[in-house]
């Protein structure tokens, strides 16, 4: 804020305070203006905050409304030899598996050499895979130590791994399929010279490398049938079962494939979580409070009052889902008094004890009347419908949004007025200020001139 130079210096008023304070009964409009703006801001802010508790809320109902969240399994296993993972395809079973051999990786070794710097010869080592496929091609030159030689095979993408084995008798190139079964044996040739010992037959288990593991397939049974498989995971035998197999066992293995009634219990729970969060917060930002006289951010906000009632009222509706349950009550969602929802664990475990029924009670959709609908899918509908493009948060926000912004045009124009009002003050004062030290000095000339002549 501009000041005048030197104010007061020919009247001697104050004439910095008498503007300031002039100003500051000016600039009450805009203090009330930047109130309103603090408070917008918070009512936006809380708004989110309620967007994001409710679209939380929306995505676990909609994870309860699908029938395929319904379906997820749990496998157990007698022994840690067969190892089960389950998905929603699988259908709750018992089975037993006996593995009698493992899959396992063809390995040869070359003779031994002095060390890995030394050299073999040249030419070419032609790596054949025993399923099919075309053959790898590596160029060996006569300077290439076993580790290059060792190098150039890894880099092939052959489908086999080298590496070096160093002991007592010298070094030895090792080569392994990268993958178990006879489908992932290999044959090595070579052409050229010195190289004879990298050679090896998949068929006739001979040549010039040594045969340290024979690639084999899987043997086991399941449910006392015949299973054989290049690999030691199965994929596609059992529908939604994967096996992970890594011994072999003295007898038959368990598999037990059930409901996962802890992953269900748990999500049902967060359903629970989910509402009470968001009701507590819509209760804080609503609520008067009387010891503080102090109002929420929302209070009165038919939106957000709108919405709170609308909760709560599809919270104790019932539903024909069900046959068996026709209330969330009935399965152990209790609302309180502050709003919030409990989940009482016991009722909750007998629901789940009835799990087609309680599936049904949330997850039913109906196409012709929506008093079928499952809870699930009435609270995603809703939750969606709500924060949608044209939904009642949406809507509130971007009101709100507007509103600032006509605040903020509001203080702009206020500021402008401001300055001018202050300008004018400041030259009128500026004025006044003059004329007033003009007016005392030619007094003061007056008073002297009647002392003059008074003393004659």
């Amino acid at each position: 804020m501009a000041t005048i130079s030197s104010p007061g210096i020919g009247s001697g008023l104050d004439v910095n305070s008498i503007i300031t304070q002039l100003m500051a009964i000016e600039r009450k409009p805009l203090t009330q203006l930047e109130t309103d703006q603090t408070k917008i801001q918070s009512q936006i802010s809380e708004v989110g905050k309620i967007k994001s508790a409710l679209s939380k809320f929306r995505d676990v109902a909609a994870k309860l409304a699908s029938t395929d969240f319904w379906k997820q399994t749990t496998g157990t296993s007698s022994s840690s030899a067969v190892g089960v993972t389950t998905s929603s395809t699988a259908s709750p079973a018992s089975f037993e598996v006996e593995v009698s051999a493992l899959a396992k990786a063809q390995a040869i070794a070359s003779p031994a050499v002095a060390s890995s710097s030394t050299t073999l010869g040249s030419g070419t080592l032609t790596i054949q895979r025993a399923g099919g496929g075309d053959p790898f091609n590596i160029a060996i030159d006569g300077a290439d130590t076993l580790a290059a030689i060792r190098d150039k095979i890894n880099a092939a993408g052959a489908g086999v791994t080298a590496s070096i084995l160093t002991d007592s008798s010298g070094a030895r190139l090792m080569m392994r399929a990268n993958a178990t079964g006879t489908d992932n044996a290999f044959t090595t040739t070579v052409s050229g010279t010195g190289l004879d010992g990298l050679t090896f037959d998949a068929g006739t288990q001979a040549g010039g490398a040594t045969r340290a593991q024979q690639a084999s397939n899987l043997a086991a049974t399941v449910n006392n049938l015949p299973v054989s498989s290049s690999s030691n995971t199965l994929t596609d035998v059992l529908d939604g079962v994967t096996l992970t197999l890594s011994a072999e066992t003295a007898g038959p293995v368990t598999i037990d494939v059930a409901a996962d009634t802890e992953s269900l219990k748990k999500t049902l729970t967060e359903f629970g979580t989910a509402y009470t969060d968001l009701a507590k917060l819509i209760v804080t930002d609503t609520k008067y409070d009387a010891a503080s006289k102090k109002a929420g951010p929302l209070q009165g906000d038919s939106a957000i009052v709108g919405l709170q009632n609308r909760l709560r009222s599809m919270l104790g509706a019932s539903s024909g889902a069900s046959t068996a349950f026709s209330r969330l009550s009935d399965v152990g969602f209790e609302m309180q008094q502050d709003g919030s929802l409990t989940v009482n664990s016991t009722k909750l475990d007998k629901a789940i004890a009835n799990l087609p029924q309680l599936k049904a009670l949330f997850s039913n959709s109906s196409l012709t009347d929506a008093n079928l609908d499952g809870f699930g899918k009435r609270f995603r509908v809703v939750a969606s419908d709500i924060l949608g493009v044209d939904g009642t948060l949406t809507t509130r926000t971007t009101g709100l949004n507007d509103k600032l912004t006509r605040n903020q045009k509001s203080q702009d124009r206020m500021e402008e007025r401001l300055a001018q009002t202050q300008a004018r003050l400041e030259k009128q004062y500026s004025a006044l200020d003059a004329k007033l030290g003009a007016l005392n000095g030619l007094s003061s000339y007056v008073t002297a001139q009647v002392a003059q002549w008074n003393k004659a």
